[in-house]
């Protein structure tokens, strides 16, 4: 209600779980998510949300929801990039309807300084954060790429090239960026797993 105030609105588009198992209450994460995500289906149906998510939830998350859920997660909103592309988790969302939406599709900027994905984006000639986006996209993901100028926001929504199946597998089994640089104390960025 306070965010709804705030924000002068009588809904929101989307409301997120954002984190699955909280260091400090890592022994009640199950139960905590479950109490939660009923919260979010009250709203849901009360119709403050339009639909109601999760972030960073791996396959146990989402099950230990799944088992008593009225209204399944329709979004795992999840770190997605060239060279760091959770194929086990898009699969088993895409089997249980669940979008995914990938944050970070540039990692954090760290993929304009890949060579061997500069040298995919010159081949296709297109910049690095188009090449990541579409790479997102291709992978049949919502992406939530992020930009505060104008002209980025207008060439990361300049998308009219499709890469090739051989490319989108060259770009899939990359090496992982390893450092993350100012972002690297994020969990999700320092290796750190969510359980």
């Amino acid at each position: 209600e306070t965010s709804l105030k705030k924000l002068g609105t009588d809904y929101l588009d989307l409301y997120l779980i954002h984190w699955p198992r909280p260091e400090d209450l890592s022994a009640e994460w199950r139960e905590l998510d479950v109490e939660t995500w009923k919260a979010m289906e009250e709203l849901y149906r009360a119709g403050k949300v339009r639909a109601i998510g999760v972030s960073n939830f791996q396959p146990a998350d989402l099950e230990n929801l799944w088992a008593t859920a009225a209204v399944k997660p329709m979004v795992n909103q999840v770190l997605c990039h060239i060279s760091n592309t959770p194929l086990s988790l898009l699969s088993f969302c895409r089997s249980r309807g669940i979008l995914l939406e990938a944050y970070s599709p540039v990692a954090h900027g760290e993929a304009k300084k890949n060579p061997a994905i500069q040298r995919m984006a010159q081949r296709y000639g297109v910049s690095v954060p188009q090449l990541c986006i579409r790479y997102d996209l291709q992978l049949g993901m919502v992406v939530l790429p992020k930009a505060a100028n104008p002209e980025h926001m207008r060439e990361n929504a300049s998308l009219d090239f499709t890469i090739s199946e051989e490319d989108m597998d060259r770009l899939l089994h990359l090496p992982p960026i390893q450092d993350y640089g100012p972002f690297r104390h994020f969990p999700v960025f320092g290796g750190k797993k969510n359980g």
